[in-house]
Parts: structure tokens; C-alpha cells; sequence
């Protein structure tokens, strides 16, 4: 017999989603969770939104035009969501894994970090400005990955994002994170043959469940489990 505790983490494919529902989901999750909940990753796929963080600031959005602007209760200025670009909601209980804030947003950089290695790609975390970033010209930072999450009740929702092959002009319209001229850039535009979405994510999970300690994982029903109250 092992000696090791299995600890598994449900994975939950949503596809592509309005942002909204996806939200009223998570906070539905973490609220009524209990001690014996278990963790699940969230995969999914947005519509065109921005998502702006409890400290955001008007300024940063310089001309949304038609997409909506989501005000949400992460923490972190603006960003944007769209088809393309893969994101991850880590719903766990952090208190029960041992594990703090820090910890989690440094794995979840990581996991990208390591995702994109695999892929020829070398990126990096930065300290001063949360996220994925790889070298641009002139020593400059182009941003590949986001995050940004919310504990509540000892628990994380909200999580990462990465762009795969987008459209990234929505990131015009608005200062990135907070940061005036920040460029983006994708997984896409650093490749000669881009990975299909599921290829990436696949390895982001293997990274992140490695990082957290998750040992085996198991696929839970789809949306309609967590989205059919919204």
C-alpha cells in the first residue's frame, strides 16, 4: 500500500463562456463550500469582456467602446478576456493545503512560466508587477500572463490567464494591468507552429497541480453543474 495521501484535484471544462456567469459561479462555489469540499480547476474560454479589480481606477480604461466592462472582486487594475486566450480558476482551500497567498500566485506564475519552456518560449515573473512576461527590443517586457485572485473564507477563486492566439488589439483600449503602454504579446507570435489550446493548458495544469501538491485529478461534469443557477 502507498504511503502517500493522494490529494486530487477535480478538473471542470466550461468551454467557452460570458464572463458573468462564470463569476456568479465562483462566488456561489467558495460561499457555500465546506471543509470537505473538494478543489477543483476551472477551465475556460471568455467572450470579449474587460474585467476590472477592486482597486481599479477609471483612467485605465481609455475607450471600451462595445465590450463590456465587468467590475469584479479580484485584486489588480483592468485586463481583458477573450476567445483565444486560455483561463484557469483555481478554486481551492488554501487554508487546508497549508498554503498562503504568495505561494499560490508564485505557483500559478510558475506554471505558465514552465508551460512555455516546454514550448521553446522563455518568460518570467517579475517582482514588482505580478504576471508572465518575455523579452521584448530594448530590453523591454511584453506581458503573456496574467493573474489575479480573491481569497474568501480561506479560499481562492479567480486565477490565471494566457494568451495563446488572440486578438490582442482589445488591449489597446485600455492600460493592461494598470500600466500605461504595457505591450502584450501571445504564445502565437513566438512559434513557428502554435500548440492547439488544449496542448497548452494540459501542460499549465501538469505544472500547477505539481507546484500545489496535487498527485491525480479527476474530470467533473462541465458547466452545466456550476452554471445553471446563474
Amino acid at each position: 500500500m502507498s504511503s502517500v495521501r493522494e490529494a486530487r484535484l477535480y478538473i471542470r471544462e466550461l468551454g467557452r463562456q460570458p464572463y458573468e456567469p462564470v463569476f456568479d459561479a465562483m462566488k456561489r462555489f467558495t460561499e457555500t463550500r465546506t471543509e470537505s469540499t473538494p478543489d477543483e480547476l476551472w477551465w475556460v474560454e471568455h467572450d470579449p469582456v474587460f474585467t476590472q479589480g477592486q482597486a481599479g481606477k477609471e483612467e485605465h480604461l481609455l475607450f471600451p467602446g462595445e465590450i463590456p466592462v465587468v467590475q469584479v472582486d479580484r485584486g489588480g487594475q483592468v485586463t481583458y478576456h477573450g476567445p483565444g486566450q486560455i483561463v484557469g480558476y483555481p478554486m481551492l482551500d488554501i487554508r487546508r493545503r497549508g498554503i498562503g497567498v504568495r505561494e499560490l500566485v508564485t505557483a500559478m506564475e510558475n506554471a505558465m512560466i514552465d508551460a512555455l519552456a516546454s514550448f521553446g518560449i522563455s518568460a518570467y515573473a517579475r517582482p514588482d508587477a505580478p504576471g508572465v512576461y518575455v523579452s521584448g527590443s530594448a530590453n523591454q517586457h511584453l506581458k503573456i500572463g496574467s493573474l489575479g485572485v480573491r481569497i474568501r473564507r480561506g479560499c481562492s477563486y479567480h486565477g490565471l490567464s494566457l494568451n495563446v492566439d488572440m486578438d490582442l488589439s482589445p488591449f489597446m483600449r485600455i492600460n493592461p494591468c494598470g500600466y500605461q503602454g504595457l505591450e502584450m504579446t501571445q504564445v502565437a507570435q513566438l512559434v513557428t507552429q502554435t500548440p492547439s489550446m488544449n496542448e497548452v493548458q494540459g501542460r499549465i495544469q501538469a505544472a500547477l497541480m505539481a507546484a500545489l501538491g496535487y498527485n491525480s485529478c479527476q474530470s467533473v461534469a462541465a458547466a452545466g453543474d456550476v452554471l445553471q443557477e446563474s
